[in-house]
């Protein structure tokens, strides 16, 4: 596993960026005068062009009818891949997370996406700022879906999640909502190739006070690391810096309720909803 291998690959958003760019150019319109036909950002159009942002289905149509490309970028848009239908800079993540072999997971804010329902997951992102499209954010509910088909890929990987406690006593949405994800996380558990530990809120000390993480391991036994902040994401491979981040890892485990006590935390929180 190189660096240098990710970073030369060229995604379906770049070719579509490069297709605008140059449907533009040969419209004699600067990015600022495309961008002011239609009041967004320069920078929009730039992120856009450089494959950095997603271009969506309704913009796309509007640049076919404004540069008189005959549909191609509207056509373009609906042939991406379901992969890669992330924002660009979770893009690697989520094709080594499909083939990994072994995963491992810390989460403090929301319950990792492999184990939302799709009501959580929609909730989730409707709670973005900027606020997301519909059509974008139905879109981005779907990719979340399809990821959890890791859960039934063949062979089994080998999963393990780490969540707070606070993420399942959190009053954020409805709770029909709140109870679903509890009983979805609950059933999760009976797979044999899943384990799942609560971090309880009463605790003297924590490992995991940076922030989430997810550590995989890929088919050729490369070891990863996938951190995530606000406008931020860090794919790591190299081995020291995977280290640091599995021996973190390590102690939250054994700083976590047991399997079978967080099995009975969830019963107990769903007896109590």
């Amino acid at each position: 596993m190189h660096s240098a291998k990710r970073n030369k690959r060229v995604t379906s958003w770049h070719v579509i960026g490069a297709q605008l760019a140059t449907f533009r150019k040969a419209a004699r319109l600067t990015q600022a005068s495309l961008a002011d036909r239609f009041c967004v950002g320069e920078d929009t159009i730039a992120s856009i062009e450089q494959g950095r942002r997603p271009l969506q289905a309704d913009f796309a149509t509007q640049l076919d009818e404004l540069l008189d490309t005959k549909g191609v970028l509207r056509v373009a848009v609906a042939k991406v891949p379901q992969r890669e239908r992330f924002p660009a800079f979770a893009q690697d993540f989520v094709e080594y997370e499909q083939e990994a072999v072994t995963l491992l997971s810390y989460e403090n804010q929301v319950v990792p996406g492999q184990l939302q329902t799709e009501e959580y997951a929609r909730f989730v992102f409707s709670c973005l700022y900027p606020p997301l499209e519909e059509e974008q954010r139905e879109e981005w509910v779907s990719a979340r879906l399809d990821r959890q088909k890791l859960l039934e890929r063949k062979p089994r990987p080998m999963l393990h999640f780490v969540l707070e406690e606070s993420i399942l006593r959190s009053e954020i949405g409805g709770l029909a909502m709140r109870r679903e994800q509890i009983q979805h996380l609950r059933r999760c558990m009976e797979l044999p190739f899943l384990g799942l530990q609560i971090m309880p809120m009463k605790l003297s000390r924590h490992a995991g006070l940076a922030g989430p993480m997810v550590l995989l391991e890929t088919p050729d036994h490369d070891h990863l690391a996938y951190v995530e902040a606000q406008l931020a994401s860090v794919l790591h491979d190299d081995p020291a810096d995977v280290s640091v981040l599995q021996q973190k890892y390590g102690m939250l485990r054994s700083q976590a309720l047991s399997v079978e006590n967080s099995a009975r935390l969830l019963d107990d929180l769903l007896g109590e909803s």
